[in-house]
């Protein structure tokens, strides 16, 4: 099994992700990390602390002349802002934050909650996705988010995006400050942030990530907790500040007859020896996965992240040391986190990715797994008829 966890807080020593189970001889690629790290710390409407940290990753172990030993990779980020033990305890739990339950549930105040439970523990997880990216760049499978609504203004991409190669979304979202594949509508993004800014506010935003190339069968229907679909939710779910997941159309197949919800399987012989096998959908609603497993579609996932719940005009709360009505406490925050959050977001998928990949092909390297993809391919083939 292909596995992390992370450590660290948000004014500690740093912030570690010890990722298990990644296969040898990946090269090791920390240029490719650390700038996966610097998008994190971009986009409009970031606040002071990315003033200060200019994020990178060191990989200490499982790393042999530039490649992947098979044994465990643990990835360190260094805070520059180090300053923990120096920090004040607040008594005024912000409301959306884990400020109130975390200090009630453990007792220690609301420092430790919000040092840990701080959105800063995310460079860890882009870190641990962007060393599964490595993994997949390798098997020609990509990987690309992006934001599509900040606030109240709709970035949905135009549908002839979904004709466009990876690297083209990736040269559209990367030319524009919001992290979308609308920048002609930059402008009046930005603008929503700065009146939410000048408010004393804060907004959030929607964020979709497109994974494209991918095999057949990875997940299975099998048990619940092996469905892909479930463990991308999982994943994106418990990201700092989102509160809706979604797999293809989502939620809006909701309100759709069932003759316009699914996808009509075509065939196409001049696709056979592809990753598709000539199966062919002239919609994706479904967001290549059905009953768990990936369809030979691309895998489309869409997040709702809220606002973030430090404003520079509190809302009111309850001191704790005194049990009387205060506004609430004031970290130093984002206006909004949406393009830093797209970047987490696709790093997350990335990794559920990968770790499926893992499950399915196994193998202790990376030769092995590519042996077994071109095996299951021609098996499929032969499943065909000819």
């Amino acid at each position: 099994m292909l596995t992390y966890q992370t450590a660290g807080e948000s004014h500690g020593k740093g912030l570690a992700a010890l990722v298990d189970g990644f296969p040898a001889g990946v090269p090791l690629d920390s240029a490719f990390i650390d700038a996966e790290l610097r998008r994190r710390q971009g986009g409009y409407g970031r606040g002071g602390r990315q003033k200060i940290e200019t994020d990178s990753a060191e990989i200490l172990t499982g790393i042999w002349r530039g490649v992947s030993m098979g044994s465990p990779i643990l990835l360190w980020v260094k805070n520059r802002d180090y300053k923990i033990d120096e920090m004040p305890t607040p008594t005024q739990p912000r409301p959306g934050h884990g400020d109130l339950t975390g200090s009630m549930k453990y007792g220690q105040g609301i420092r430790p909650i919000l040092e840990r439970s701080s959105a800063r523990e995310t460079a860890a997880r882009v870190a641990a996705g962007a060393l599964a990216k490595l993994l997949l760049r390798e098997l020609e499978i990509d990987v690309v988010g992006f934001v599509s609504g900040v606030g109240a203004v709709d970035l949905t991409p135009d549908a002839a995006t979904e004709t466009l190669s990876a690297q083209e979304l990736r040269e559209i979202r990367d030319g524009n400050e919001i992290f979308s594949l609308r920048p002609d509508k930059d402008a009046e993004a930005k603008k929503a942030i700065d009146d939410a800014r000048s408010a004393g506010d804060t907004i959030g935003g929607l964020i979709e990530v497109r994974v494209s190339n991918v095999p057949f069968g990875l997940g299975t229907h099998a048990q619940w907790s092996s469905k892909l679909d479930g463990r991308i939710a999982q994943a994106v779910a418990a990201i700092q500040a989102m509160k809706g997941v979604e797999i293809g159309a989502g939620f809006a197949l909701a309100k759709t007859p069932g003759s316009l919800a699914h996808d009509e399987i075509l065939w196409d012989a001049s696709l056979r020896s592809t990753r598709s096998l000539g199966f062919v959908r002239p919609t994706n609603r479904c967001g290549g996965l059905e009953a768990g497993m990936t369809n030979g579609c691309p895998i489309v996932v869409r997040a709702a992240m809220k606002p973030i719940p430090t404003l520079l005009k509190p809302l009111r709360s309850i001191d704790l040391a005194t049990l009387e009505p205060v506004e609430a406490a004031y970290e130093r925050s984002d206006a909004c986190a949406i393009s830093a959050a797209s970047v987490v977001v696709e790093n997350v998928v990335a990794f559920e990715i990968a770790a499926a990949i893992v499950d399915k092909f196994g193998g202790d390297s990376l030769e092995e797994i590519k042996a077994r993809m071109e095996l299951q391919q021609k098996t499929l083939e032969l499943r065909l008829p000819r």
